[in-house]
């Protein structure tokens, strides 16, 4: 392998790790507590999840084989369901 081959592949390996990052979004409280305080809890969980994940990417530089960001991007799936839920629920009443 040449340098240059070397250098190119760190430099998209660091865009694409970027990119990732941009697009992971920290989970919001957006669900009313008084109308489905079950679903406003799991939320609430959801965000203190990614603090923890959070955390352990940086105790560990980052270093987790990609694996915390999946999981990052599954709570912000779970986050999108979950209001989507609350959501269905406030039409079908």
């Amino acid at each position: 392998m040449t340098k240059r081959n070397v250098l190119l592949g760190s430099v998209l390996g660091a865009a694409l790790f970027g990119a990732g990052m941009l697009c992971a979004q920290r989970p919001v409280e957006n669900i009313d507590p008084h109308h489905h305080p079950n679903l406003a809890e799991a939320q609430h969980h959801l965000m203190q999840a990614w603090g923890k994940v959070d955390d352990a990417q940086r105790a560990n530089k980052d270093e987790l084989g990609g694996h915390a960001e999946a999981a990052k991007h599954h709570i912000e799936e779970a986050d999108r369901e979950l209001k989507a839920a609350a959501e269905f629920a406030n039409h079908r009443k």
